[in-house]
């Protein structure tokens, strides 16, 4: 099944609104669309490092804080078209919501930009927090954004959600659409991502004309982690993967407990165990992109993490704003640990790929925004766009 909705689109300047978005002020929590400019990244001291390492060790009781920045409203691009697309699922999961921007001139190819651990059921948090649609809206590359998969690593899992421990294996329904694309209180679905995102979903975007090869894909955090292992499984699908701030060495020390503790966060207490397994399983082990790295020879990589310090896109008017960045920082530094390691294993291996390390930068979406405009010249490269 597909359902298509198209939304008119009004003409816009970028200009105009770079400019303006450095002066809106609508939430005393709400980040700057404008794109940052970085500076170079300054040497890590050995003082640096050691506060690294205590950050990510205090990151892993953080893990229920909320992914990404204040929220910014949604806009519609110029060129293309804004569609809404629901596409049924073959493994049981209610339709999928897809958001999606049409190419400039007609290209078939795509980028799929997968969302973060708190990703909501009604508007992709891309669409939501960024300006994703306006980096590309004069490019000849459809933009897609899937709605939903909180707290699921876009993976196919071993058994339902659950609730706590102790219900891996068992049978359930896939749910409403808002239960089984996303965050859920039901604790009988069970989330078949991978299945749908490399099958069900390029089926349904092949009879909209878009290209079942050769595309893009990119995420933040959790779906960071995620864009590597769907690229690494499915290599005819995509030729770029993009992760931001993503958790790329799962097996290194705490690593596991923290995911646990950050899935049983998602109400109602999402089972890791179901997800891949217990910790022994091989599943952790296939969902670890710095086990398979050796299999990424020949994609074209983009790997980014910031400092977790505080920059120019982190706002802090009010005690929460204080508790969310503290949280975002502990974050942060997890994943540079995490991106560090995955840089020397890759390096290792004699394996290219583009690596950024802003100086400053926390675990937000002014952040993410920033390294999809870089990371915007090789994924077009990358697809011929």
């Amino acid at each position: 099944m597909l359902e298509l909705t198209s939304d008119p689109i009004n003409q816009y300047s970028p200009v105009r609104r770079t400019e303006e978005s450095t002066q809106m002020r609508k939430s005393p929590n709400r980040h700057d669309l404008a794109l940052p400019v970085r500076g170079k990244r300054r040497r890590t001291s050995a003082a640096r490092r050691v506060v690294v390492g205590s950050m990510m060790a205090f990151a892993l009781t953080l893990t229920s804080a909320i992914t990404g920045g204040a929220v910014a409203n949604a806009w519609s691009p110029t060129h293309g078209t804004l569609q809404t697309v629901f596409c049924n699922s073959s493994a049981g999961m209610a339709p999928v919501k897809l958001e999606i921007q049409r190419a400039a001139r007609g290209g078939s190819k795509y980028l799929l930009l997968l969302d973060g651990l708190r990703a909501t059921n009604d508007v992709s948090g891309w669409d939501k927090e960024t300006n994703a649609f306006q980096q590309f809206q004069n490019d000849n590359i459809n933009v897609v954004m899937p709605v939903g998969g909180a707290a699921t690593f876009y993976s196919d899992w071993v058994g339902p959600i659950g609730s706590g421990l102790g219900t891996m294996g068992s049978s359930g329904s896939s749910g409403s659409v808002g239960e089984a694309a996303g965050s859920s209180t039901n604790t009988g679905y069970k989330p078949m991502w991978e299945t749908f995102l490399t099958k069900d979903m390029p089926n349904c975007l092949a009879g909209m004309g878009m290209s079942r090869t050769g595309n893009a894909i990119a995420g933040l955090s959790m779906g960071g982690s995620a864009a590597l292992t769907l690229a690494n499984y499915h290599r005819d699908q995509f030729n770029f993967a993009g992760s931001f701030s993503g958790y790329l060495n799962n097996s290194a020390p705490g690593m596991r407990q923290g995911i646990r503790l950050a899935l049983l966060s998602q109400p109602p207490g999402y089972n890791v165990d179901n997800m891949w397994g217990p910790p022994w399983s091989d599943l952790w082990l296939r969902n670890d992109p710095f086990v398979f790295a050796p299999q990424l020879r020949g994609l074209s990589l983009y790997i980014s993490a910031a400092d977790g310090i505080p920059g120019p896109d982190t706002s802090i008017h009010s005690g929460l704003d204080v508790y969310n960045t503290v949280n975002a920082m502990g974050l942060e530094a997890m994943a540079l640990a995490n991106t560090r390691s995955f840089q020397a294993r890759l390096w290792s291996l004699g394996i290219p790929a583009t690596f950024d390390f802003p100086a400053t930068g926390v675990h937000n979406w002014g952040n993410w925004q920033a390294e999809l405009w870089k990371a915007r010249p090789q994924i077009l490269a990358a697809v011929g766009a």
